[in-house]
């Protein structure tokens, strides 16, 4: 990446307005880059261009076009791979492994929408006889994505992609923590010959002012917002006013339940790996275990010793088993929390600042468990969005489901049994969006996730992912009417 400032992209055009701001590494607290600060001035330009993008013919009705767009937007993601993975190693911390994962998601997510933007179908029905009705599958118009910087190429392309497919144009409001692998992201649209000018925007921010002309606008017809639950209720809010639609993924404070008869190599490895990926800082990692009582002295043992080896180092280093947090300000919001555990919890592994053989400083913390009688307490019931694990026990199936669902959260959940038939108890009892069996966080192009609760509403992912962007439009005809 060059040393330009990073700028907005608007109407096919690269704007060079604006303040710039650093970009920081998180695991050095070195600039890495500066990008140029959007405002409600540009917002309201970029909308412009979308909204006349969408109202002019040559994008909205035409399937084969949009489908040819999102596989050169593949390809051109997937020329770029190499690049766009360093550079959100660099901005967000992550392991260069689930940085790659990341990347590959993205492409995969653009070509699998490049295959349902030519095959949206509506539907007839004879409601009597002379009398005929069409149920056409329209797009809604224009859709506001803002992005979170913890897996800025997956969470853009899994809404863009799904809107462009439905035909909708769009306008992108990147993380500024991330703005560079945005740039880089928005670079492979606009080497996409086919795509309309206008047709995707983006607006760089450091505050709010963007975001909240996005949601305010009456030009925006949808939101598709991933993100704390406390910012999507703002974002309702403010979206009231015009009664636009929403699509928001929003907090989760994902269970695994651990019953007795698990296969324990395999759940502890995959609940130690699944609690620390991006740091814990993924909504859907896994934040709170809980345990039957006949294993719970073993999963307390082994799960500590699992956390209290991870080793933690920048995400270039192969060896690293997990990246710093996004920045220093969360690193130290996350020690306050490690240090007043202590005061209602049993702390079985205490993280602690931490800087790997070569770096004097960066948003480097050790993973924490945390034993917990009373799941009422914060550490349960808030999203903590860091390396904090805590650990529960139940005695039967009924107060694993019990306390499973004793957060306003529903996001995903994962169950390790032998016993297929409790699993699929469990599973339809629990009260979240996704339930892995003997697994988790197995995410694919192909398959809806979202939440239940606060969790937010919509799905992503999947056929279903289309139906936040499009509208269902009915056309009746009665047989026998003349005009004129």
């Amino acid at each position: 990446m060059d040393s330009e400032h990073i700028a907005h992209w608007i109407g096919g055009e690269w704007r060079a307005e604006g303040d710039p701001a650093p970009l920081i590494d998180p695991a050095s607290g070195t600039e890495t880059g500066t990008y140029l600060q959007g405002n409600a001035t540009l917002a309201d330009e970029a909308i412009d261009c979308a909204r006349r993008a969408f109202d002019t013919p040559g994008w909205a009705a035409k399937p084969r076009l949009r489908s040819e767009v999102l596989l050169a937007y593949a390809d051109e993601l997937a020329k770029r791979k190499d690049d766009l993975i360093e550079r959100i190693v660099l901005e967000s911390g992550k392991l260069k492994s689930e940085a790659t994962h990341e990347v590959m998601a993205g492409i995969s997510e653009s070509r699998y929408y490049a295959g349902l933007a030519r095959a949206i179908f509506g539907r007839v029905q004879e409601i009597d006889e002379g009398w005929t009705s069409v149920y056409a599958r329209e797009p809604i118009g224009v859709a506001a994505v803002i992005v979170p910087w913890n897996a800025p190429a997956t969470l853009l392309v899994r809404s863009l992609a799904p809107a462009l497919a439905a035909g909708c144009t769009a306008v992108v409001k990147p993380a500024n923590q991330t703005s560079g692998a945005n740039r880089i992201m928005i670079e492979a649209l606009a080497a996409v010959e086919a795509l309309p000018a206008g047709v995707v925007n983006s607006v760089n921010e450091r505050g709010a002012e963007v975001g909240r002309t996005l949601v305010a606008s009456k030009d925006v017809d949808v939101v598709s917002f991933t993100g704390a639950s406390a910012t999507g209720k703002a974002i309702m809010a403010d979206a009231s006013a015009t009664l636009k639609r929403l699509s928001l993924e929003l907090g989760g404070k994902a269970p695994s339940l651990v019953f007795a008869d698990a296969e324990m190599e395999n759940a502890l490895a995959t609940v130690t790996r699944c609690s620390l990926v991006m740091a814990g800082q993924m909504c859907t990692a896994i934040t709170r275990v809980l345990v039957e009582d006949k294993a719970y002295d073993q999963v307390a043992d082994e799960l500590s010793a699992r956390l209290a080896a991870t080793q933690v180092g920048p995400g270039n280093d192969p060896a690293s088993q997990m990246g710093p947090v996004i920045d220093m300000a969360n690193r130290d919001r996350l020690l306050g929390i490690v240090e007043s555990a202590a005061d209602t919890s049993d702390v079985l592994v205490k993280g602690e600042a931490f800087a790997p053989q070569g770096f004097e400083t960066g948003a480097f913390i050790t993973p924490t468990l945390v034993a917990v009688d009373d799941p009422g307490t914060d550490l349960v019931q808030q999203e903590l969005f860091g390396p904090i694990v805590t650990l529960e026990k139940f005695s039967s199936e009924d107060e694993a489901v019990a306390k499973s669902n004793a957060t306003d959260y529903g996001l995903a959940a994962s169950v390790w049994t032998h016993d297929m038939n409790r699993a699929q108890r469990v599973a339809r009892a629990v009260r979240t969006g996704t339930v892995w069996l003997n697994s988790h966080n197995r995410l694919f192009a192909e398959a809806e996730t979202g939440g239940f609760k606060q969790s937010g509403q919509g799905r992503l992912h999947g056929l279903e992912g289309l139906n936040d962007f499009l509208e269902t439009k009915h056309i009746f005809s009665e047989s026998g009417w003349i005009a004129g």
